[in-house]
């Protein structure tokens, strides 16, 4: 069986506190009549018809709920911007790559460079081949970053920034004790207005890890764990970085290795990022 889950966030400019994530996890093949995911939400208005926001061909078992928050007061199932995460760069107006990895283990240092990175202001698109290392495979995918003009009387336009891996695996833990991750498909996606962004990640075929609930809060914490307990690595899900002027970064996922699996270091699944076009 497998599950697929779907997050998105959007942001309206100038509303730093102005956002909310909500997704669906669809099993099997039920797709569009799949169960939906519920959220204990306050003070939050949803967006018109929901079921007809675009998805591509990749995207057609999932559908995405996306609401904004109408207010500063209100309380959010998804965990808010206190999750203790590592200081974030800047995001960057319109890039999105598949992911990269460096760990160290024992004498050996393995490094995976940045894979299929795109970026508005060019290269607009990448293709990255199949890459094996010594414990971890990324299997490939493309990505892309436009800009489209919606406006030629006022020179508005709209960025799309995509990215999408497929076949990973990571075996680096199977010597510790630990299990495979594998993850057949991951796609992450950045869209900008002059008004809004929009950012949402999608998985499919996971193993290794278990899924997390419906919906991710922010930063979500899985642990990796040999058979007595142990952990070993943490995967975190969902990470974002949200600076307050309306651009949203992005990391669907980061595996943290622990002291416990004679492991340091860390692999990126998934990240984006855009910014209110000009």
């Amino acid at each position: 069986m497998r599950v697929n889950i779907q997050s998105c966030i959007r942001i309206p400019k100038g509303l730093s506190t102005g956002w909310f994530m909500i997704h669906e996890g669809v099993i099997g093949g039920f797709g569009r009549n799949g169960r939906v995911g519920q959220a204990d939400i306050h003070d939050v208005e949803e967006l018109p018809n929901p079921t007809a926001l675009p998805v591509s061909k990749e995207d057609s078992e999932m559908r995405s709920k996306i609401a904004r928050r109408a207010g500063l007061a209100g309380t959010l199932l998804v965990a808010g911007l206190a999750v203790a995460v590592p200081a974030q760069a800047a995001p960057q107006p319109g890039v999105a790559q598949i992911g990269s990895a460096e760990f160290t283990k024992g004498d050996a240092t393995v490094k995976v460079p940045v894979q299929g990175q795109c970026s508005v202001a060019g290269p607009k698109t990448a293709t990255a081949q199949t890459v094996s290392k010594t414990g971890i495979t990324f299997g490939g995918g493309t990505s892309s970053c436009t800009t489209r003009v919606t406006d030629p009387n006022t020179s508005a336009t709209t960025t799309t920034s995509t990215a999408t891996g497929k076949n990973f695996e990571l075996s680096a833990l199977v010597s510790a004790g630990g299990p495979r991750i594998k993850l057949s498909t991951f796609k992450v996606t950045c869209t900008a207005t002059h008004t809004q962004t929009n950012a949402g990640w999608t998985y499919g075929g996971m193993s290794g890890i278990t899924n997390p609930p419906s919906p991710v809060p922010v930063g979500y914490v899985v642990p990796l764990k040999k058979s007595n307990g142990t952990v070993l690595a943490n995967a975190v899900f969902n990470i974002q970085n949200l600076p307050g002027d309306g651009s949203i970064g992005l990391t669907m996922l980061r595996i943290n290795f622990l002291p416990a699996s004679g492991i340091a270091g860390q692999v990126i699944l998934g990240h984006t990022s855009c910014s209110p076009t000009p």
